[in-house]
């Protein structure tokens, strides 16, 4: 519980730090997923966008990659986390932290296998101008 409040806590003043400010809601392409942006502004060449996603029991966020790293925190449900073997590379349950290194090397996608809405909020470290995730097509597996 500790290490949650850490992290939450470092991510508010992070983001007050860096003079966020709040933006519009948007929402991923993805089955039962949706995005509001938090907070955002650009420091020199790169985005910080802070961002609270739910995703529906049953949700997918497809399989997709970030140009930057991210950093997350499950504040509700469970998420269930693939790589691009379609393998299992972790579950996250409410106060579970997740970092997705960047670059299109780490294709994965999530999931919401639960009976209730998984909520992570996430901090994007992108390079200016980038997208917050690319679609990438699903793998021989899936």
């Amino acid at each position: 519980m500790r290490a949650r409040h850490r992290f939450a806590l470092a991510a508010t003043c992070a983001a007050a730090a860096l003079g966020l400010t709040p933006g519009v809601a948007a929402a991923t392409p993805s089955e039962g997923v949706t995005g509001e942006i938090i907070a955002q502004t650009t420091v020199g060449d790169k985005d910080y966008i802070l961002r609270k996603i739910t995703i529906a029991p049953g949700g997918t966020t497809g399989w997709h990659f970030h140009d930057g790293m991210l950093y997350g925190l499950v504040t509700a449900g469970t998420l269930t986390h693939y790589k691009s073997d379609c393998s299992t590379d972790g579950i996250y349950n409410a106060g579970g932290t997740i970092v997705e290194p960047s670059g299109h090397d780490y294709v994965h996608m999530g999931r919401n296998l639960g009976p209730a809405p998984m909520v992570l909020h996430v901090l994007y470290v992108l390079p200016t101008g980038k997208p917050m995730s690319e679609d990438a097509p699903a793998p021989a597996c899936a």
